[in-house]
């Protein structure tokens, strides 16, 4: 009976490690998002995987509670699994409104040619105003709008439900067996987000290698559409 109950835990956790990646690779919505505005909004690359790493802790949380809860209420799976599918409908939908204000305010400064200056000094002492646009390459953006960003993001991701998770949780949570229902989660969030930190990093390099000249001047408008995209396809292929 040992051996049994051994058996099938780790199989379970196997499964559990498989869906954490699968699921992550496969939904464009948990790192295109992060790279375009990584690359659009000038983080560095540590910074795209910090905030990405944040987002992707909400994203599993959220899911970690409602099964949590659910599992102590005595929810049914079916009910819990029509909970996160909601959630997943409404997080779609709110990426795909955020690109599209996004690339509405991209578009917007662009045909305004908003423009600032900044001094520059030289190695001989010269000084002089250099004007550039608010756009492309040039992009930096004011306090405001560098914090309000991942912040928008993290309450999308935090919607965002885990949908293979709750499945998982709630098997060894109706045999009592709490200790597997931790591993679960652990190996779940930690393999979710190392993969979506991973996934981020390679395109965020990836895209860098890409000749800023044919994008950099509409960087942040591609980067809209691009996020709206990805909630798009959550919404329409269920990815």
């Amino acid at each position: 009976m040992i051996d049994t109950l051994g058996s099938t835990s780790s199989i379970l956790l196997g499964t559990t490690a498989t869906l954490a990646v699968v699921h992550t690779l496969l939904g464009i919505d948990h790192s295109l998002p992060f790279v375009a505005l990584g690359r659009a909004r000038g983080w560095t690359l540590t910074r795209t995987v910090v905030i990405t790493a944040v987002c992707g802790a909400g994203h599993v949380a959220s899911s970690v509670l409602i099964g949590g809860v659910g599992a102590v209420v005595g929810s049914t799976l079916d009910s819990l699994l029509w909970i996160e599918s909601v959630r997943g409908e409404l997080a779609a939908a709110l990426l795909v409104g955020f690109g599209l204000t996004y690339a509405a305010w991209a578009l917007w400064r662009t045909l305004r040619g908003v423009t600032h200056s900044h001094l520059h000094a030289h190695a001989d002492g010269t000084i002089h105003v250099h004007p550039h646009a608010h756009i492309g390459e040039h992009a930096h953006p004011h306090p405001s709008e560098r914090s309000l960003t991942p912040w928008v993001l993290f309450v999308i991701f935090v919607f965002g439900p885990c949908e293979p998770l709750i499945p998982l949780m709630v098997v060894p949570a109706v045999a009592g067996s709490w200790a597997v229902v931790g591993a679960v989660v652990s190996i779940f969030g930690l393999l979710t987000i190392g993969t979506m930190m991973t996934t981020v990093a390679v395109g965020y390099r990836g895209l860098g290698m890409v000749d800023r000249l044919l994008v950099g001047r509409h960087a942040d408008l591609l980067a809209g559409l691009l996020i709206a995209a990805s909630g798009a396809a959550v919404l329409v292929f269920g990815i």
